[in-house]
Protein backbone atom coordinates (compact mmCIF):
# COMPACT_ATOMS: atom_id res chain seq x y z
CA UNK A 1 0.00 0.00 0.00
CA UNK A 2 1.24 3.44 -1.08
CA UNK A 3 2.48 6.03 2.01
CA UNK A 4 2.16 9.07 -0.07
CA UNK A 5 -1.33 10.77 0.33
CA UNK A 6 -3.82 10.09 -1.82
CA UNK A 7 -6.22 13.35 -3.23
CA UNK A 8 -9.04 13.10 -5.81
CA UNK A 9 -9.49 16.45 -8.07
CA UNK A 10 -12.94 16.90 -9.27
CA UNK A 11 -13.18 19.15 -11.70
CA UNK A 12 -16.90 20.47 -11.97
CA UNK A 13 -16.09 23.38 -14.44
CA UNK A 14 -15.75 27.07 -14.43
CA UNK A 15 -13.12 29.47 -15.50
CA UNK A 16 -10.26 27.81 -13.52
CA UNK A 17 -10.37 24.92 -16.27
CA UNK A 18 -10.31 26.89 -18.92
CA UNK A 19 -6.83 27.29 -21.38
CA UNK A 20 -6.50 29.24 -24.54
CA UNK A 21 -7.06 27.44 -27.85
CA UNK A 22 -3.59 28.27 -29.62
CA UNK A 23 -5.50 28.10 -33.40
CA UNK A 24 -8.80 29.80 -32.42
CA UNK A 25 -7.42 32.23 -29.74
CA UNK A 26 -10.96 30.74 -27.68
CA UNK A 27 -10.98 29.51 -24.50
CA UNK A 28 -11.33 25.97 -24.06
CA UNK A 29 -11.64 23.26 -21.12
CA UNK A 30 -7.90 22.07 -21.11
CA UNK A 31 -7.58 18.22 -20.23
CA UNK A 32 -6.67 17.06 -16.56
CA UNK A 33 -5.12 14.04 -17.57
CA UNK A 34 -1.88 16.68 -18.39
CA UNK A 35 -2.38 18.88 -15.18
CA UNK A 36 0.95 18.36 -14.05
CA UNK A 37 1.92 19.45 -17.06
CA UNK A 38 -0.09 22.22 -17.39
CA UNK A 39 1.10 22.88 -13.52
CA UNK A 40 4.18 21.53 -13.13
CA UNK A 41 5.02 22.11 -9.49
CA UNK A 42 2.53 19.56 -8.98
CA UNK A 43 5.52 17.05 -9.21
CA UNK A 44 6.78 18.51 -6.24
CA UNK A 45 4.08 17.20 -3.78
CA UNK A 46 4.81 13.50 -2.39
CA UNK A 47 1.03 13.13 -3.24
CA UNK A 48 -1.18 10.57 -5.53
CA UNK A 49 -2.59 12.79 -7.21
CA UNK A 50 -5.97 11.69 -9.28
CA UNK A 51 -8.67 13.71 -11.37
CA UNK A 52 -11.82 13.11 -12.51
CA UNK A 53 -14.27 15.56 -14.35
CA UNK A 54 -18.01 16.06 -15.34
CA UNK A 55 -18.25 14.55 -19.27
CA UNK A 56 -19.73 18.02 -19.82
CA UNK A 57 -18.31 20.91 -17.60
CA UNK A 58 -21.04 23.61 -16.51
CA UNK A 59 -20.57 26.96 -15.78
CA UNK A 60 -21.73 27.85 -11.90
CA UNK A 61 -24.33 29.85 -12.89
CA UNK A 62 -26.12 26.39 -14.15
CA UNK A 63 -25.39 24.52 -10.93
CA UNK A 64 -28.10 22.56 -9.16
CA UNK A 65 -29.67 20.54 -6.42
CA UNK A 66 -29.40 17.39 -8.79
CA UNK A 67 -25.69 18.22 -9.21
CA UNK A 68 -24.64 18.31 -5.87
CA UNK A 69 -26.05 15.24 -4.84
CA UNK A 70 -23.90 13.84 -8.14
CA UNK A 71 -20.52 15.51 -6.46
CA UNK A 72 -22.20 14.08 -3.00
CA UNK A 73 -22.13 11.07 -4.44
CA UNK A 74 -18.75 11.10 -6.53
CA UNK A 75 -17.30 11.60 -2.44
CA UNK A 76 -19.28 8.85 -1.65
CA UNK A 77 -17.87 6.35 -3.71
CA UNK A 78 -13.99 7.47 -3.12
CA UNK A 79 -14.39 8.38 0.57
CA UNK A 80 -12.28 4.96 1.43
CA UNK A 81 -9.86 5.51 -1.64
CA UNK A 82 -8.71 9.01 -1.22
CA UNK A 83 -7.28 11.32 1.91
CA UNK A 84 -9.43 14.50 0.68
CA UNK A 85 -10.59 15.82 -2.12
CA UNK A 86 -10.55 19.26 -4.22
CA UNK A 87 -13.48 20.53 -6.50
CA UNK A 88 -12.71 22.59 -8.49
CA UNK A 89 -15.81 24.79 -8.65
CA UNK A 90 -16.75 28.16 -10.79
CA UNK A 91 -16.76 30.81 -8.50
CA UNK A 92 -19.95 32.31 -8.89
CA UNK A 93 -22.22 29.92 -6.67
CA UNK A 94 -19.14 28.20 -5.56
CA UNK A 95 -20.44 29.61 -1.52
CA UNK A 96 -23.53 27.68 -2.36
CA UNK A 97 -22.15 24.41 -3.30
CA UNK A 98 -20.25 24.29 -0.23
CA UNK A 99 -22.84 25.00 2.19
CA UNK A 100 -25.08 22.69 0.23
CA UNK A 101 -21.83 19.90 0.48
CA UNK A 102 -21.77 20.47 4.35
CA UNK A 103 -25.07 19.48 5.44
CA UNK A 104 -25.32 16.48 3.15
CA UNK A 105 -21.78 15.07 3.99
CA UNK A 106 -22.85 14.03 7.70
CA UNK A 107 -20.30 12.44 9.59
CA UNK A 108 -17.31 14.28 7.18
CA UNK A 109 -13.58 13.27 8.50
CA UNK A 110 -11.67 14.24 5.37
CA UNK A 111 -11.18 17.44 3.74
CA UNK A 112 -13.52 18.92 0.72
CA UNK A 113 -12.04 22.05 -0.83
CA UNK A 114 -13.25 23.80 -3.36
CA UNK A 115 -11.82 26.33 -5.39
CA UNK A 116 -11.56 28.25 -8.23
CA UNK A 117 -10.16 31.85 -10.21
CA UNK A 118 -11.10 34.63 -11.47
CA UNK A 119 -8.91 34.33 -14.56
CA UNK A 120 -8.83 31.13 -16.42
CA UNK A 121 -5.53 28.57 -15.30
CA UNK A 122 -3.99 29.10 -19.01
CA UNK A 123 -3.74 33.19 -18.69
CA UNK A 124 -0.21 34.12 -17.46
CA UNK A 125 -1.75 36.20 -14.62
CA UNK A 126 -3.77 33.49 -13.56
CA UNK A 127 -5.19 33.22 -9.77
CA UNK A 128 -5.61 29.57 -10.52
CA UNK A 129 -2.15 28.33 -10.23
CA UNK A 130 -1.84 29.52 -6.91
CA UNK A 131 -5.42 28.27 -5.24
CA UNK A 132 -5.49 25.21 -6.69
CA UNK A 133 -1.51 24.29 -5.61
CA UNK A 134 -2.49 25.37 -2.06
CA UNK A 135 -5.83 23.82 -1.79
CA UNK A 136 -3.94 20.68 -2.53
CA UNK A 137 -1.32 20.83 0.03
CA UNK A 138 -4.65 22.03 2.52
CA UNK A 139 -6.47 18.89 1.67
CA UNK A 140 -3.43 16.22 2.39
CA UNK A 141 -2.24 18.39 5.63
CA UNK A 142 -2.18 16.09 8.08
CA UNK A 143 -1.19 15.45 12.01
CA UNK A 144 1.50 13.49 12.87
CA UNK A 145 -1.38 10.55 13.87
CA UNK A 146 -2.65 10.37 10.18
CA UNK A 147 -5.90 12.92 10.93
CA UNK A 148 -6.56 15.39 8.50
CA UNK A 149 -5.76 19.04 9.89
CA UNK A 150 -9.10 20.13 8.19
CA UNK A 151 -11.36 17.52 8.31
CA UNK A 152 -14.33 19.83 7.16
CA UNK A 153 -16.12 21.31 3.66
CA UNK A 154 -13.80 25.00 3.22
CA UNK A 155 -13.10 27.22 0.53
CA UNK A 156 -9.93 28.12 -0.29
CA UNK A 157 -9.07 31.53 -2.49
CA UNK A 158 -6.42 34.36 -2.78
CA UNK A 159 -4.43 33.06 0.40
CA UNK A 160 -7.32 32.35 2.56
CA UNK A 161 -9.27 29.12 3.59
CA UNK A 162 -12.79 29.94 4.68
CA UNK A 163 -15.88 27.46 6.46
CA UNK A 164 -17.50 26.40 3.18
CA UNK A 165 -21.51 27.51 5.06
CA UNK A 166 -19.72 30.76 6.39
CA UNK A 167 -18.84 31.68 2.79
CA UNK A 168 -20.12 34.16 0.39
CA UNK A 169 -18.71 35.66 -2.71
CA UNK A 170 -18.61 39.30 -2.31
CA UNK A 171 -16.45 40.75 -4.92
CA UNK A 172 -16.36 39.91 -9.03
CA UNK A 173 -13.82 42.25 -9.71
CA UNK A 174 -10.58 40.90 -7.52
CA UNK A 175 -8.81 38.13 -7.01
CA UNK A 176 -10.14 38.18 -3.36
CA UNK A 177 -13.42 36.77 -4.06
CA UNK A 178 -14.72 35.74 -0.86
CA UNK A 179 -15.16 36.41 2.40
CA UNK A 180 -16.61 35.25 5.64
CA UNK A 181 -17.90 38.09 7.46
CA UNK A 182 -19.09 36.18 10.89
CA UNK A 183 -16.46 33.53 11.52
CA UNK A 184 -12.51 33.67 11.56
CA UNK A 185 -10.78 32.15 8.48
CA UNK A 186 -9.79 28.98 9.12
CA UNK A 187 -5.94 29.17 7.76
CA UNK A 188 -3.78 32.13 6.15
CA UNK A 189 -1.44 30.93 3.35
CA UNK A 190 2.06 33.08 3.18
CA UNK A 191 5.34 31.80 3.67
CA UNK A 192 3.76 28.95 5.35
CA UNK A 193 -0.05 27.78 5.80
CA UNK A 194 -0.47 29.21 9.11
CA UNK A 195 -4.06 27.17 10.30
CA UNK A 196 -6.86 28.58 12.89
CA UNK A 197 -6.62 25.44 14.71
CA UNK A 198 -9.21 26.51 17.51
CA UNK A 199 -11.51 27.00 15.17
CA UNK A 200 -11.68 23.67 13.02
CA UNK A 201 -14.23 20.82 13.09
CA UNK A 202 -13.23 18.10 14.66
CA UNK A 203 -13.76 15.22 12.71
CA UNK A 204 -17.08 13.31 12.10
CA UNK A 205 -17.41 10.48 14.84
CA UNK A 206 -18.79 7.54 12.60
CA UNK A 207 -19.28 6.41 9.31
CA UNK A 208 -19.75 8.91 6.93
CA UNK A 209 -23.58 9.40 6.09
CA UNK A 210 -24.45 11.08 2.44
CA UNK A 211 -28.08 12.48 2.51
CA UNK A 212 -29.45 12.79 -1.09
CA UNK A 213 -32.25 14.34 -1.00
CA UNK A 214 -32.89 17.76 -1.37
CA UNK A 215 -36.23 20.06 -1.18
CA UNK A 216 -35.96 23.56 -3.48
CA UNK A 217 -39.51 24.39 -3.02
CA UNK A 218 -38.32 27.87 -1.15
CA UNK A 219 -39.15 31.19 -2.26
CA UNK A 220 -37.10 34.30 -1.14
CA UNK A 221 -38.81 37.54 0.05
CA UNK A 222 -36.14 40.67 0.12
CA UNK A 223 -37.61 43.17 1.67
CA UNK A 224 -37.24 47.03 0.86
CA UNK A 225 -39.03 50.17 1.64
CA UNK A 226 -42.06 50.29 -0.18
CA UNK A 227 -42.91 46.94 -0.74
CA UNK A 228 -46.55 46.34 -2.14
CA UNK A 229 -49.26 44.23 -0.46
CA UNK A 230 -50.19 42.55 -4.03
CA UNK A 231 -46.18 41.33 -4.57
CA UNK A 232 -45.86 40.03 -0.93
CA UNK A 233 -48.97 38.13 -1.13
CA UNK A 234 -48.15 36.80 -4.59
CA UNK A 235 -44.67 35.55 -3.59
CA UNK A 236 -46.41 33.93 0.19
CA UNK A 237 -49.25 32.26 -1.76
CA UNK A 238 -47.27 30.56 -4.24
CA UNK A 239 -48.24 27.69 -5.02
CA UNK A 240 -46.86 24.48 -3.56
CA UNK A 241 -44.12 26.39 -0.98
CA UNK A 242 -43.20 24.98 1.54
CA UNK A 243 -40.20 27.97 3.28
CA UNK A 244 -39.58 31.38 2.56
CA UNK A 245 -36.16 33.43 3.55
CA UNK A 246 -37.24 36.43 4.83
CA UNK A 247 -34.18 38.79 4.50
CA UNK A 248 -34.92 41.84 6.78
CA UNK A 249 -32.99 44.73 7.83
CA UNK A 250 -30.52 45.26 10.25
CA UNK A 251 -30.87 43.20 13.30
CA UNK A 252 -33.70 41.07 11.92
CA UNK A 253 -36.21 44.16 11.33
CA UNK A 254 -38.88 44.77 9.05
CA UNK A 255 -41.98 46.79 8.53
CA UNK A 256 -44.96 46.51 11.12
CA UNK A 257 -48.01 47.45 8.85
CA UNK A 258 -50.83 44.87 10.08
CA UNK A 259 -51.16 43.91 6.58
CA UNK A 260 -47.37 42.85 6.43
CA UNK A 261 -47.74 41.15 9.74
CA UNK A 262 -51.03 39.49 8.77
CA UNK A 263 -49.81 37.94 5.67
CA UNK A 264 -47.22 36.71 7.12
CA UNK A 265 -48.79 35.05 10.03
CA UNK A 266 -51.61 33.67 7.53
CA UNK A 267 -48.44 31.82 5.88
CA UNK A 268 -47.37 30.62 9.06
CA UNK A 269 -50.54 28.98 9.88
CA UNK A 270 -50.97 27.13 6.83
CA UNK A 271 -47.63 25.05 7.73
CA UNK A 272 -45.06 27.23 5.54
CA UNK A 273 -41.83 28.04 7.64
CA UNK A 274 -40.72 31.54 7.67
CA UNK A 275 -36.88 32.24 8.21
CA UNK A 276 -35.38 35.80 8.99
CA UNK A 277 -31.86 36.72 7.86
CA UNK A 278 -30.42 39.88 8.24
CA UNK A 279 -29.64 41.49 4.62
CA UNK A 280 -26.41 42.96 5.89
CA UNK A 281 -23.23 40.99 4.99
CA UNK A 282 -22.19 41.29 8.68
CA UNK A 283 -23.77 40.33 11.59
CA UNK A 284 -26.91 38.42 13.02
CA UNK A 285 -30.59 38.33 13.38
CA UNK A 286 -32.15 39.30 17.33
CA UNK A 287 -35.48 39.33 16.67
CA UNK A 288 -37.28 41.17 19.48
CA UNK A 289 -34.22 43.72 20.07
CA UNK A 290 -36.70 46.34 18.62
CA UNK A 291 -40.40 46.70 18.30
CA UNK A 292 -39.82 46.43 14.71
CA UNK A 293 -38.96 42.41 14.74
CA UNK A 294 -40.66 41.64 18.38
CA UNK A 295 -44.00 40.94 16.11
CA UNK A 296 -42.13 38.60 13.93
CA UNK A 297 -40.98 36.60 16.47
CA UNK A 298 -44.96 36.31 18.18
CA UNK A 299 -46.38 34.94 15.01
CA UNK A 300 -43.27 32.18 14.66
CA UNK A 301 -40.96 33.24 12.14
CA UNK A 302 -37.66 31.89 13.38
CA UNK A 303 -34.82 33.58 13.09
CA UNK A 304 -31.98 32.62 11.04
CA UNK A 305 -28.93 34.11 13.48
CA UNK A 306 -25.94 35.06 11.72
CA UNK A 307 -26.69 32.39 8.81
CA UNK A 308 -25.36 33.19 5.48
CA UNK A 309 -27.76 33.82 2.60
CA UNK A 310 -26.07 30.63 0.71
CA UNK A 311 -26.14 28.76 4.09
CA UNK A 312 -30.15 29.34 5.07
CA UNK A 313 -30.87 28.50 1.67
CA UNK A 314 -29.41 25.57 1.49
CA UNK A 315 -29.71 23.90 5.31
CA UNK A 316 -33.56 24.77 4.40
CA UNK A 317 -33.19 22.59 1.12
CA UNK A 318 -31.44 19.45 3.34
CA UNK A 319 -34.16 19.98 6.12
CA UNK A 320 -37.11 20.16 4.27
CA UNK A 321 -35.62 16.98 1.95
CA UNK A 322 -35.68 15.01 5.15
CA UNK A 323 -39.34 15.03 5.61
CA UNK A 324 -38.68 15.56 8.69
CA UNK A 325 -42.01 17.47 10.67
CA UNK A 326 -42.53 21.00 10.16
CA UNK A 327 -41.69 21.65 14.29
CA UNK A 328 -38.50 19.76 13.84
CA UNK A 329 -37.20 21.55 11.29
CA UNK A 330 -38.32 24.94 12.67
CA UNK A 331 -36.11 23.28 15.94
CA UNK A 332 -33.14 22.15 13.35
CA UNK A 333 -32.77 25.57 11.86
CA UNK A 334 -32.14 26.77 14.93
CA UNK A 335 -29.11 24.80 16.08
CA UNK A 336 -25.52 24.41 14.75
CA UNK A 337 -25.40 21.13 12.59
CA UNK A 338 -22.29 21.91 11.07
CA UNK A 339 -20.87 24.85 12.24
CA UNK A 340 -23.31 27.35 10.16
CA UNK A 341 -24.37 29.31 13.06
CA UNK A 342 -23.23 30.73 16.17
CA UNK A 343 -25.24 29.68 18.84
Amino acid sequence: MSSKTSILLIYTGGTIGMMQDAATGHLKPFNFESLTEQIPELKKFNIKLSSVSFEHPIDSSNMHPRIWVKLAEMIEKNYAKYDGFVILHGSDTMAFTASALSFMLENLAKPVILTGSQLPIGIIRTDGKENLITAIEIASAKYKNGKSLVPEVAVYFEYELHRGNRTLKYNSKHFDAFKSPNYPRLAEAGVDIKYNFNEIQKPGKGKLIVHKKLDNDIAVLKLFPGISKKITESILNTKGIKAVLLETFGAGNACTDEWFTELLAKTIKRGVIILNITQCLEGRVIQGMYETSSHLKKIGVISGADMTYEAAITKLMFLLGQNFSSQKIKSLLQKNLRGELSE
